[in-house]
């Protein structure tokens, strides 16, 4: 009869190590897909800026478009999509005018509403005068 008993606890002791394992590589699964979020918001962050400073670059050597759309196809930035905005504001300076230009970049990739979708907007003022 004794022969019996012991079977009851080793099958809890089975139940519960399966179930510690599964929480293990659940949270596992957890901090790895939070580290792969945090690098490719990292990764929209520098496609928004370099948006930034392409506008930016557009804006003081020739001028500013309204809107630009970017697909970026080099390196860790290879496929966000960069939305880049430009308007631009002239007031009067000493015998001239200058201009100021706020550019605004929103760099995504993936698609809206699943698990890889990383968005960030970045925005900056400049202006031409000397």
């Amino acid at each position: 009869m004794s022969r019996g008993f012991a079977l009851v606890p080793a099958l809890f002791l089975i139940v519960a190590v399966a179930a510690l394992a599964a929480v293990a590589i659940r949270v596992g699964g957890g901090e790895q897909q939070t580290a792969t979020m945090a690098l490719q918001q990292a990764r929209a962050l520098a496609a928004a800026n370099s948006g930034v400073e392409w506008g930016a670059y557009q804006a003081l050597h020739g001028g500013c478009a309204p809107s630009t759309t970017l697909n970026l196809t080099e390196a860790a930035l290879a496929g966000f999509n960069v939305v880049v905005t430009c308007s631009a504001t002239t007031y009067p300076n000493g015998a001239g005018s200058s201009h100021s230009y706020v550019i605004a970049s929103s760099a995504t990739t993936g698609t809206y509403g699943q698990p890889s979708f990383v968005s960030r907007v970045v925005s900056a003022t400049l202006t031409d005068a000397t």
